[in-house]
């Protein structure tokens, strides 16, 4: 009932920079937390940052200083401005969104993940 369409991802060099999108579309009636998370080989699924829908925002540890989050509430989207990648950063993005439906069901949907490599 919610679709999540994320872009963005691709092939960069260390100290290069992507923007990451992620756009909501579907029955939706109000949106209360955002976020992106990473996933590497072999690795769980880690949050990278969230933000709420009044702005707050949180940041991992290892990307704080370095990833900015934002989000247009008008267009149901969610941004991740990735600067100063490092090979570490290497992994698949997936943004979740969390809120209500139509019928005031809550629902947490998963965008479809794009990658980021960071490589000379």
């Amino acid at each position: 009932q919610v679709q999540l369409v994320e872009s963005g991802g691709g092939l960069v060099q260390p100290g290069g920079s992507l923007r990451l999108s992620c756009s909501a579309s579907g029955s939706i009636f109000s949106i209360y937390t955002m976020a992106w998370y990473r996933q590497a080989p072999g690795e769980q699924r880690d949050v990278v940052a969230t933000i709420t829908s009044t702005g707050k925002t949180n940041y991992a540890n290892s990307v704080e200083g370095r990833f900015t989050i934002s989000r247009d509430n008008a267009r149901n989207t969610v941004y991740l401005q990735t600067n100063s990648l490092k090979p570490e950063d290497t992994a698949v993005y997936y943004c979740n969104v969390k809120g209500k439906l139509l019928d005031l069901a809550d629902f947490s949907s998963w965008g479809q993940g794009t990658q980021v490599t960071v490589s000379s």
